[in-house]
């Protein structure tokens, strides 16, 4: 049993799963190494972090995470319409996810949502965005983080 619990800077080694309101599983680290990540460095959003702060090796927990601290509420705006033309390879089937460039040249992922006849819509919204999902944690270990 550890002396420490979590809090901003520890470094936290655990295993998760991560479920849909269904109970549908998204990602889970059950069946592969468990995570490992130093609270406040932006591996895993503040919502996701916020309820295990005081946890210490060996709890086991479970979270309700709304979407507004976990991938936002979808936004319609995310949702674009693209010429059909403009795809050089032909236009992909409803639920293909594909990258797009962004005004600033990066990637970003888009799905698509339907296809008509002159155009195709794209939802740029994150595939969790509006879903409540269930956070469950075992700690596994807990110790100060190293700064690098």
């Amino acid at each position: 049993m550890s002396d420490y619990t979590i809090d901003e800077g520890m470094e936290v080694t655990l295993h998760f799963t991560l479920k849909l309101e269904d109970g549908t599983v998204v990602d889970t680290t059950k069946d592969k190494a468990p995570a490992t990540f130093q609270v406040g460095d932006g591996n895993l959003p503040p919502g996701f972090e916020a309820p295990l702060t005081g946890l210490t090796d060996g709890a086991v927990e479970r979270f309700e995470i709304p979407p507004e601290h976990a991938f936002g509420q979808r936004n319609p705006s995310n949702v674009q319409l693209i010429k059909r033309d403009d795809f050089d390879d032909g236009v992909p089937e409803v639920g293909t996810v594909m990258s797009f460039s962004d005004a600033a040249g990066g990637e970003l992922p888009g799905v698509i949502a339907s296809v008509g006849e002159k155009q195709v819509e794209v939802d740029f919204n994150h595939p969790l965005a509006g879903r409540t999902l269930t956070f469950e944690v075992e700690i596994l270990k807990v110790r100060p983080g190293t700064t690098h």
